[in-house]
């Protein structure tokens, strides 16, 4: 499946529209984790634990619109976003979304 930030793909022709997908994943962090990330803060550079959370959520979100998209008959996305909200001290959400489109 072709997932595409851009609206449309090149080199083939959008034949079918099936809505919008979307992905969401939530994942938590620990307490050893945000001590660390706090210490990286304060010192400069960056914090690989939150660096590896957030791929982790962004690829169980892209597996979702993707089997989501698949449901609908699709075989692209397009105009996809990603989104990484931070809720309370220690939850990383990642919102991907986009729309699943039939390409030749």
């Amino acid at each position: 499946m072709i997932i595409t930030t851009t609206g449309s793909v090149e080199g083939k022709t959008i034949t079918a529209y099936h809505g919008v997908v979307a992905g969401e994943a939530v994942m938590g962090t620990n307490f050893v984790r945000d001590f660390f990330a706090k210490v990286t803060d304060k010192i400069g550079g960056r914090s690989d634990a939150y660096q590896k959370e957030i791929k982790n959520a962004r690829g169980h979100a892209l597996e979702d619109i993707q089997e989501e998209a698949e449901e609908l008959g699709a075989n692209a996305i397009v105009g996809v976003s990603v989104d990484v909200e931070v809720i309370g001290d220690s939850m990383l959400m990642v919102v991907v979304s986009g729309t699943a489109v039939s390409v030749s």
